[in-house]
């Protein structure tokens, strides 16, 4: 017999391509059962990109053969101030994977929107305006210096006592100024929506009032939506408990306010007559993103254009005012955002809201001409009325600057016992041009109840 030698070349290529007839074999044999595995427990966005790129239809396994799978959890929980963040990430992944299958972006899933606020149920409950008064001062306009030049309120929520003491340390000290104008305080609040997160919440405030006398609080739960059920009972506790208060400064615990100031302007100013002055928000659009905290949907509000509204900062009315808003509100369907709502009021009696430039209820923002100018300056300060989103330290730090008797200022003016150098009179030509505009109806919309 006639032996056949092989070469080892031909050897080696034989043993090659019996491993690589293994590997398709086993190839074949393992694929359909990874395949099934995905579409049955894989992640929400592998079903389409595995459908789509099977050939013909796909059988339906029976899912006793194999083993149950828990659904993936992302690794990475995409949070809100991130997504600036998260999108360049992306975007540097899809530029080196650019052979590689698109996935569908999973963001707009795990982002956190504020649309948890059930509008339906505000809805079937916006008409329940009468809540209990659980802490009152009934004799806060009824001192022995009579009614209140000015009343400061204050909205406030239960937890925040650190606000309220430097509130009552500084610009909100209750005082009699050199001219017999007197000052009253008072801080505007509801029930905690989480109790449990202030033991003995309702102990603390009642102990609170007893000492500083300065608490009113309903009986409804204190929620960002809710702050208009606050601004109803607060106008009518003015109506019922102090009718006959000059003039009301009403804001956030988060300001700085140069009460001197606002004195010195409404010197001058008639009781009996309107007068609404602040950081005036004209031709405002409502906000349909989800994930903003001002998210108000069309069925709630179906109108292009709010009417002007003063920001919630800070704003100084009368008296006289307050009690005709008081009734105005009445009449108005309540609404989710209360700077707004309260604009509606104002458009109800058919007052145009003045603006002032010393009002700054968006904060001092540093002009891009000057990057290295310093915003946080007494020297500054004290030109102003309203200065909003301010912490509890710099409330502090300012009110000790601008009462430093060694600060000194570049001015041109002599100093006067009130820092304010403004015209005593609101300026005219802001009147007049918000008068035009009430005149022509900008808005041309319907916001009242009828009956």
């Amino acid at each position: 017999m006639r032996r056949v030698y092989i070469k080892g070349d031909v050897l080696c290529s034989l043993i090659l391509l019996v491993l690589l007839l293994m590997l398709l074999y086993a190839h074949q044999r393992i694929t359909p059962v990874w395949g099934t595995l995905h579409i049955e427990q894989g992640s929400t966005w592998s079903r389409p990109l595995l459908s789509g790129a099977s050939m013909g239809h796909q059988t339906k396994p029976d899912p006793s053969k194999y083993p149950v799978i828990p659904p993936c959890k992302p690794e990475v929980q995409i949070k809100p101030k991130a997504q600036g963040q998260s999108k360049i990430k992306s975007q540097k992944a899809r530029s080196k994977a650019k052979s590689k299958f698109h996935q569908p972006s999973t963001t707009a899933s795990l982002q956190p929107t504020h649309a948890s606020f059930d509008f339906d149920d505000y809805l079937q409950k916006k008409d329940q305006r009468d809540f209990k008064l659980l802490i009152d001062q009934p004799t806060k306009c009824s001192g022995p210096e009579g009614a209140p030049y000015m009343l400061i309120a204050i909205k406030s929520i239960a937890m925040d006592f650190d606000k309220r003491q430097v509130v009552r340390r500084t610009w909100g000290q209750e005082a009699v100024s050199q001219k017999n104008m007197n000052v009253k305080r008072v801080f505007l609040l509801g029930v905690p929506q989480n109790q449990t997160a202030l033991p003995l919440w309702d102990k603390l405030l009642e102990y609170e009032s007893l000492t500083f006398s300065d608490i009113l609080l309903w009986d409804f739960e204190d929620t960002f939506f809710n702050l208009t059920l606050k601004e109803i009972h607060f106008l009518q506790w003015i109506n019922v408990s102090c009718p006959k208060v000059k003039f009301i400064f009403k804001g956030d615990a988060d300001v700085y306010v140069n009460i001197d100031n606002i004195l010195e302007m409404l010197e001058g100013q008639e009781i009996s007559k309107d007068l609404f002055v602040g950081d005036i928000i004209v031709n405002a659009k409502p906000i349909r993103r989800r994930n903003s905290k001002y998210f108000v949907p069309e069925f709630i509000y179906g109108q292009g254009i709010y009417p002007s509204y003063a920001g919630g900062g800070g704003f100084v009315m009368s008296g006289h005012t307050a009690l005709k808003l008081h009734l105005a509100c009445q009449e108005v369907e309540l609404f989710p955002i209360d700077d707004v709502f309260l604009g509606m009021c104002l458009l109800r009696i058919g007052l145009q809201p003045t603006r002032h430039e010393g009002f700054r209820t968006f904060g001092i923002i540093r002009p891009s001409a000057a990057p290295h100018l310093q915003v946080f300056d007494p020297c500054f300060y004290r030109e102003l009325m309203v200065v909003h989103s301010l912490t509890v330290p710099q409330i502090w730090l300012m009110w000790s600057l601008l009462h430093d008797p060694n600060l000194q200022c570049h001015r041109s003016q002599d100093p006067t016992v009130f820092p304010f150098q403004w015209s005593n009179k609101i300026g005219k030509t802001d009147e007049n041009k918000a008068k035009e505009k009430l005149r022509n109806n900008d808005y041309g919309m319907k916001v009242f109840v009828e009956h």
